[in-house]
């Protein structure tokens, strides 16, 4: 049984990783699979709509079974889900037959992706808990820059199907790890599920809520320039695809890590400061309107600078200011996943990530990515991506703390 928490950590952070590049590798390689199958950029876009559609339709499901059942079972499920479907993108040779793929790849994550996050809560200190998420999420932009990697390294010597069977591969062993974690002692929901009654509990929680809706705004901007900034960077500026992936890759890997983990720490200082100037009752909400602020100052500086990328008069320039333009961005992962999973009682935390996944992915990037690609068959490539800052701007005012807003 894999029983200490660092090793269980490192255990979810690897699949986590796995996760954000079977994920992207679709994006890695779009280019060729439109020219292939002859898809133009809104049917592309809609790709990444029907991965969405499985992801945040199905989230739901599995934060209600995780909140009365063992989670490792549904983890170790759904990394099995996912790997094998992302193995069987590479083999559609229709439109259809990539669609159905894709799907089944948002279902298998949906699983993973709610339930993880709570495991690592529940076996992480308070005073450590930051730091810990921050490790987890830092995955999301090293594992998605990978995905624009693997994707380019691999389509340039062998073809754009074999990404998908090097990107699918390694989950499938991986999984297998899952089944050994021992699960820590928690208070279990005993009812019977209904998670209508579920989300309306939920959206009673102001800080909840408010993170919650500021992080759809953020989602639509992030999915959006993350699946379509390969494709600018081709049609913006003349690059090779493999070229564009590595470095957009590379830049990604290094400042969103460092964003991470800045953030990460930024939330830790800020609940060791909270628990010295407050009550003991006062804490928990004083330290998730601190983390909401992280958040916010991430999206007001980071929306500016997503301008100037677009407007980039040299790839060059765009690599430059895309560095610090991801450095900001990505100083809120950890701070806004801990707002979701700390703003709630402990027995619906996995339902309350559920219900963030779906949220974010529903009223977020699930048509921000076919809109932006309906908006570059008709417009300048630079223009569409413009709307993106708007989306980023809008996540820094919603989340930026009010007076009133209170934990459950």
């Amino acid at each position: 049984m894999i029983q200490r928490p660092g090793a269980i950590l490192v255990l979810l952070t690897g699949l986590n990783l796995f996760n954000y590049l079977d994920r992207l590798v679709l994006a890695a390689v779009l280019p060729k699979i439109q020219l292939e199958l002859g898809l133009s950029n809104f049917l592309g876009g809609l790709l990444e709509t029907v991965f969405l559609i499985g992801y945040f339709a199905t989230a739901p499901i599995f934060g209600s079974l995780g909140d009365r059942m063992a989670r490792k079972w549904l983890i170790a499920g759904g990394v099995i889900v996912w790997s094998a479907a992302t193995c069987a993108s590479g083999l559609a040779t229709t439109a259809i037959g990539l669609v159905v793929a894709r799907a089944f790849v948002g279902i298998g994550e949906a699983s993973y992706a709610t339930l993880a996050p709570t495991i690592i809560d529940d076996i992480t200190a308070p005073e450590k808990r930051g730091r810990a998420l921050a490790y987890f999420y830092a995955a999301t932009p090293i594992g998605g820059a990978l995905g624009y990697l693997v994707g380019g390294f691999v389509e340039a010597r062998w073809g754009w199907r074999s990404s998908f069977f090097v990107a699918g591969g390694p989950g499938l062993l991986f999984a297998l790890f899952c089944l050994a974690i021992a699960e820590p002692e928690r208070k279990v929901l005993t009812e019977k599920a209904n998670i209508k009654r579920d989300l309306k509990r939920l959206l009673t929680v102001d800080l909840y809520r408010q993170g919650v809706f500021g992080f759809c705004a953020y989602t639509a901007a992030i999915g959006a320039f993350s699946y379509w900034a390969p494709t600018f960077l081709f049609k913006r500026y003349g690059l090779a695809l493999n070229v564009a992936n590595f470095r957009f890759g590379v830049i990604t890997v290094v400042a969103g890590a460092l964003a991470t983990a800045i953030g990460g720490k930024w939330a830790d200082d800020i609940r060791k400061k909270v628990a010295a100037e407050n009550p003991p009752e006062a804490v928990e909400n004083e330290t998730l309107r601190g983390l909401l602020r992280i958040c916010a100052i991430g999206s007001f500086i980071g929306a500016p600078i997503a301008v100037a990328c677009f407007l980039s008069p040299s790839p060059v320039v765009f690599f430059v200011l895309v560095f610090f333009c991801i450095l900001a961005l990505f100083l809120g992962t950890s701070p806004i996943n801990a707002v979701v999973l700390r703003s709630v009682p402990p027995e619906v935390r996995a339902s309350a990530m559920a219900l963030s996944i779906f949220a974010i992915h529903l009223l977020g990037d699930l048509w921000s990515k076919p809109f932006v690609g309906m908006l570059i068959d008709h417009l300048p490539i630079e223009l569409a991506m413009l709307t993106l800052p708007l989306g980023v701007a809008m996540s820094a005012l919603i989340w930026w703390p009010r007076k009133r807003g209170k934990a459950a």
